[in-house]
């Protein structure tokens, strides 16, 4: 895939839009609600965030697949369903295991979205702006998880 090199402004822009709603629920979870949301509201909200963040990076892959003018392989087909599933389960176990299955979810995407940047089925600058992305969102629902009573 041939694609420049430099991300492009607008997936820069929203990609970090995007990151605002994981740093504001972990800055609510230490401050232990801030008066705004009970810390397990806020543990459960940051969650299904997560969930719907998640999922949506699978459909990214899904898109990927689709457009090889080769047509889809089965391996990006299954690979971009399975985040869904994974964050599904991820905010029905309770916060603290959702926070840590969900923050390793997000690391184990990252690297297979690096893995197809290398074969040439992503552009190159997708594998820079999702590593950025990632250790944000990873390092917010740490945070959160810590501040939130870890796994207990």
């Amino acid at each position: 895939m041939t694609a420049p090199k430099k991300i492009p402004p607008a997936a820069l822009l929203l990609g970090a839009a995007g990151v605002i709603p994981f740093a504001a629920l972990a800055l609510l979870i230490v401050l232990d609600g801030a008066g705004l949301l009970a810390p397990e509201q806020a543990k459960r909200v940051l969650r299904l965030y997560g969930a719907v963040i998640l999922s949506f990076m699978g459909g990214a892959q899904w898109g990927l697949a689709t457009a090889r003018a080769d047509g889809p392989k089965a391996r990006a087909l299954a690979v971009s369903v399975l985040p869904a599933l994974f964050a599904w389960a991820a905010f029905l176990v309770p916060a603290g295991p959702g926070l840590l299955a969900l923050s390793a979810a997000f690391l184990a995407l990252m690297l297979y979205d690096l893995w197809t940047v290398g074969r040439g089925e992503a552009p190159l600058w997708y594998g820079r702006l999702r590593v950025g992305l990632t250790l944000a969102v990873v390092g917010a629902l740490q945070i959160a998880l810590v501040a939130g009573g870890g796994l207990s």
